[in-house]
């Protein structure tokens, strides 16, 4: 009897444990919407709902009329909408350029979490870029745009080979190929099933998993004749030596692919 208690105990302990690293840092989450909420300046809040949870996301409109569609941004590890530097910078840049945005929250863990333990939030992460998705049909978006930066690239690879059809073109900056058996995070098997036209961009100095990975990527995505990797000299994942640069060739490769130009 006392060994079938004690199993009961340590199987329950188990199994909590399992439920928990598959969560979302809510406590992190929520000092990050605070301090990004005290001192939002451009655009405002939105929060979304996903899987019975809120979560925070940044609103731009445009400016400039007409309006292009909305551009939908997913940070990297452990950020959040308005991430320095990339995603802020974009975030920022093509409300002025007749496009809106809408930055997601990404689910994240602890301060001291490897990017291994991120894996197992793509799930999450997935629902949570399908509600983004949604927010901006409600917004009547002329076209769909997403964008993510380092995970969220990956994120929104993996979410993007299921649902495509409110969605009109991809883009990922520093797209990692993590060695990792988790079937959400094989970037080199998600490409090959995405349709969308898709714009994978890179530094030459970035994270070796980017760099080390580039000939494959692009091997992989040679069934989509849509598929374009472009490499920016002397950047590394920060992209600090030019970051307009990578601003400005996301904005044209967007106008040329949504515009059913050749490119």
């Amino acid at each position: 009897m006392f060994f079938k208690k004690l199993t009961r105990i340590l199987l329950s302990v188990f199994l909590f444990s399992a439920l928990t690293c598959v969560a979302s840092d809510e406590k992190r989450e929520a000092e990050f919407a605070t301090d990004i909420q005290t001192a939002l300046r451009i655009g405002h809040a939105v929060w979304l709902e996903s899987a019975g949870k809120k979560f925070l996301s940044l609103y731009t409109d445009t400016t400039k009329n007409p309006r292009s569609g909305i551009v939908i941004l997913l940070h990297d590890t452990g950020g959040h909408p308005n991430q320095q530097a990339i995603i802020k910078s974009l975030r920022t840049f093509f409300p002025e350029h007749h496009w809106a945005t809408l930055s997601l929250q990404m689910p994240i863990r602890e301060v001291s979490a490897p990017v291994q333990d991120y894996f197992s939030l793509i799930p999450e992460a997935k629902a949570r870029l399908n509600a983004g998705i949604q927010f901006a049909k409600t917004e009547k978006a002329e076209k769909i745009v997403v964008i993510g930066y380092g995970l969220g690239g990956l994120i929104a690879s993996a979410a993007l080979t299921e649902k495509t059809e409110d969605v009109n073109a991809l883009i990922t900056i520093s797209l990692p190929v993590p060695e990792t058996s988790e079937i959400n995070a094989q970037t080199l098997q998600i490409i090959p099933k995405i349709t969308l036209p898709m714009l994978d961009i890179y530094g030459a100095l970035d994270m070796p998993n980017v760099v080390n990975s580039a000939r494959e990527r692009q091997v992989a995505g040679k069934i989509n004749p849509n598929y374009r990797q472009v490499k920016l000299d002397d950047e590394g994942h920060f992209y600090l030596h030019d970051e307009g640069l990578l601003v400005k060739r996301i904005y044209s490769w967007i106008n040329k692919v949504t515009e059913n130009s050749a490119y």
